[in-house]
């Protein structure tokens, strides 16, 4: 009844109230964000969500869009702005999504939604993720976030979905809490800790055939 039900009732409820609580820091972050990224505060980005239906998904801007010599974006740590490397410090960067979370294309708890590019390289069994639709946090993230390979944090999202209750959810969004204030496992600069998972997945597959 939670999974099918109540969990949609509360994403809805409590993503909107926050959503109206935060609202001033919403505004000031858009405003600052604006200035400092030529009128795009906003990050968008296609994402595969329940059913591996594809939406857009809302994010602060954190980077500038500064490109070389030969038009290509400069590396992250180079296009990372001031605010935009606090934003993300304090997942400030996150609070868009819970318009996401209203909409109906995420929950406040699931598996995280990735990129559009990775589907092919999920199991059998890694596609489970996408029975229910993504959160803003979940299991993953509270489990170690950027600092687990893909291999744990994808049997994670699994698990989850395999155990949904209201318990789980509230567990997870007191660790999320708890780690947003203690800064625990955030990664300031995209891809600096691990590689993507088609590169990953790649790489298995070619050091399985050299066994």
């Amino acid at each position: 009844m939670y999974k099918f039900f109540f969990k949609r009732f509360f994403d809805f409820t409590i993503a909107l109230i926050v959503l109206i609580l935060l609202s001033p820091v919403f505004i000031i972050v858009t405003v600052a964000l604006y200035f400092l990224n030529n009128g795009k505060p906003f990050f968008y980005q296609e994402r595969p969500g329940l059913n591996e239906r594809i939406f857009k998904i809302i994010k602060f801007k954190s980077m500038n869009d500064k490109k070389d010599s030969d038009g290509n974006l400069l590396p992250d740590a180079a296009r990372l702005t001031r605010v935009g490397a606090f934003v993300r410090k304090t997942s400030l960067d996150e609070i868009p999504q819970l318009i996401n979370v209203v909409k109906g294309d995420m929950s406040l708890i699931g598996p995280r939604p990735l990129l559009v590019k990775y589907l092919p390289y999920y199991s059998e069994r890694e596609k489970l993720r996408h029975a229910v639709r993504p959160g803003i946090t979940g299991l993953a993230q509270v489990g170690g976030r950027n600092t687990l390979n893909w291999d744990e944090r994808l049997e994670l999202d699994v698990k989850y979905v395999e155990n949904i209750s209201l318990k789980t959810d509230v567990k997870i969004i007191l660790r999320t809490i708890k780690n947003v204030i203690n800064g625990k496992d955030v990664v300031i600069i995209p891809g600096q800790l691990f590689t993507t998972l088609d590169k990953y997945r790649s790489n298995e597959n070619r050091a399985e055939a050299f066994q």
